[in-house]
């Protein structure tokens, strides 16, 4: 395992998500949304954050994390030198009543395995960001903590008096905690604590199977597929990108951003990635949400929205929390919203094609479908020709970028098919003049002396997003120019283990320290694209390295000692994996039984 990982696994229910590290404690837990004040935050400070650990009374012990196999059910195991003892935890999930139960409800269960453990367990929730310390209530058989917008419950077959005097005790049998937000427990304990642990692994083992993962490296891409879909708030469809935030890109960085929303401009990727493994109830869902978006926009698109559509998402600092390793600001909202990115408009044309063109949406023909699509449209001829922040929403300067334009490109040959697919002439004319707008930008940005792509119109700069250009097939990949484009790409942003620098130009905060992860994932898809199969297997194993001692993936890596940094986990590694996997698998093609296992 590589020095300096996150030493946490995640649960979630598609409501909420928590982190459990490596020695039980809850370090991260935002209720009642994705996007709320942490409950438990210790990631951001030891001290304010909160705590709620069950930790043995040896300060010496060891310890061991896995998940239930093909699950989002997370186990701990401590070894001290008073014995050994397991935590399972997990956020219910399952099918009851003809719909989900997914409740803010959050289970840990203690069982002893080896000798007579002694243990203390500490529960002690926060809000407001650690400003809010809660006042406790004890009742027959739990405890009540208030101060918060809503009443949180810790039910228990525990003596309560071990936990509001913080005593130790041996474990002698399983015990069970329930912590649950606003509605309380009222059922046995035992009885539904293994009933909703029963249900969960069952839910998960059953989502796994019905998804069409390649032979090929399909541990990491289970492993990526489950953590993906608990990145889903099922409420509304929306996939957040993380769900930490201000984590930062590097020490000190100042590269410390809020996650915890949905990037429209990415949404290309994780439609792709649901799409190839068949999960098409998740797909819907992101569908739906951004159709929404689309459809009640009245001016610009904006990169991000909030996980229920909110379009504000004011940047605030919080200036009394001592932030990850002493990094700080911490950052809630992200000013990113207010910030131009050209490419949106295309993204949602292609996050919206599928409502028209895959048959298996049942899709009522909308009587205004040409009128938004013509909406759609209207927003890159006006933007077409303008300057944006890029993919890399660059604060402070603008640029005529390739990739915005690429998706331009890409999202009026989206609506040519539409139109194609509603008959309506007058859209099909005007998608063919954008496409070939865009395609004369995009050349404008091509170096014939180094035979690459730059990545903005009168620039030298390279930029690991235009790999994009192969993956697109804006650029043919069995053609001289793609296989020269990705050469000078890796000349320049490869690192000797296959990582990926974005750019290595100075930006607002300075030169990039650390490698960008997806866009290591995009180079293995463009080697296996332009046929550099093996080369493209030798790298994709490599990145797998990159991974915690869970298979979870970070958003950046150092190059120098491969630590992990930046909001963790990362969707959108974990969607890059999925997709160069599937590129991979596509490309070898080969008998399950000559396949190359893992």
């Amino acid at each position: 395992m590589n020095s300096k990982t996150y030493e946490t696994g995640i649960i979630g229910n598609c409501a909420f998500m928590a982190h459990v590290k490596r020695d039980t404690n809850i370090s991260w837990l935002c209720w009642p949304r994705f996007d709320s004040s942490f409950v438990f935050g210790s990631l951001l400070d030891d001290v304010k954050g909160g705590e709620f650990s069950i930790l043995p009374i040896s300060k010496e012990h060891t310890s061991k994390q896995y998940y239930i196999e093909n699950t989002n059910v997370l186990r701990t195991e401590i070894t001290s030198e008073d014995g050994t003892y397991r935590v399972t935890d997990f956020a219910p999930r399952f099918s009851q009543y003809d719909r989900y139960f997914k409740p803010l409800m959050l289970v840990r269960k203690i069982e002893p395995i080896d000798k007579n453990p002694k243990i203390k367990v500490r529960c002690k929730p926060v809000y407001d960001y650690g400003r809010l310390e809660l006042d406790s209530y004890q009742g027959s058989n739990h405890l009540v903590f208030q101060g918060g917008p809503e009443p949180i419950r810790l039910t228990t077959n525990i003596p309560l008096s071990n936990l509001t005097e913080e005593r130790s005790f041996v474990l002698t049998e399983a015990k069970y905690i329930f912590l649950t937000y606003g509605s309380p427990l009222e059922a046995p304990i035992v009885s539904t604590a293994e009933h909703f642990l029963r249900e969960t692994i069952n839910y998960w083992r059953i989502w796994i199977k019905h998804s069409t993962i390649a032979p090929v490296y399909q541990e990491a891409v289970i492993r990526s597929a489950l953590a993906l879909k608990i990145h889903q708030f099922e409420d509304t469809g929306a996939i957040i990108a993380a769900g930490t935030t201000s984590l930062p890109e590097s020490e000190g960085s100042g590269r410390n951003w809020d996650y915890r929303y949905c990037w429209l401009r990415d949404s290309f990727y994780v439609l792709t990635a649901l799409n190839h493994i068949g999960q098409f109830e998740e797909m819907e869902g992101y569908a739906n949400y951004i159709a929404n978006i689309s459809f009640e926009a009245k001016g610009r698109f904006q990169p991000l929205y909030g996980i229920t559509g909110k379009r504000e998402l004011t940047e605030e600092i919080l200036d009394h929390l001592a932030g990850y390793r002493g990094n700080q600001p911490i950052r809630i909202g992200n000013q990113a919203y207010e910030h131009i990115q050209n490419d949106v408009y295309g993204q949602a044309l292609i996050s919206l094609l599928p409502l028209y063109t895959d048959h298996r949406f049942v899709f009522r023909e909308r009587t205004d479908s040409s009128q938004w699509v013509s909406f759609l449209l209207n927003k890159i001829e006006q933007t077409i020709d303008e300057k944006d922040a890029g993919i890399w929403e660059f604060r402070n300067f603008a640029n005529r970028h390739s990739y915005s334009n690429l998706f331009q490109w890409a999202g009026s040959n989206a609506a040519l098919k539409i139109g194609i697919a509603i008959e309506d002439t007058q859209i099909q004319e005007r998608a063919q003049r954008l496409i070939d707008r865009a395609i004369e930008h995009i050349e404008k940005c091509y170096d014939p002396e180094r035979k690459v792509y730059t990545h903005a119109v009168d620039s030298p700069h390279l930029d690991a997003s235009t790999l994009q250009l192969i993956l697109m097939n804006y650029l043919d990949p069995a053609s001289e120019r793609a296989r020269d484009h990705l050469i000078a790409l890796e000349k320049e942003l490869k690192t000797p283990e296959g990582l990926f620098y974005r750019y290595l130009h100075s930006d607002d905060f300075g030169k990039p320290k650390t490698t960008f992860l997806i866009c290591a994932f995009w180079y293995v898809e463009a080697l296996a694209s332009v046929g550099r199969i093996e080369e493209a297997q030798e790298t994709f194993e490599k990145l797998l390295s990159y991974g915690n001692h869970l298979m979870l993936f970070s958003e950046d890596i150092d190059e120098n000692d491969g630590s992990q940094w930046g909001n963790f986990p990362q969707a959108y590694s974990h969607v890059g994996l999925m997709n160069a996997a599937y590129r991979i698998s596509q490309k070898l093609d080969k008998p399950s039984f000559l396949t190359k296992q893992e």
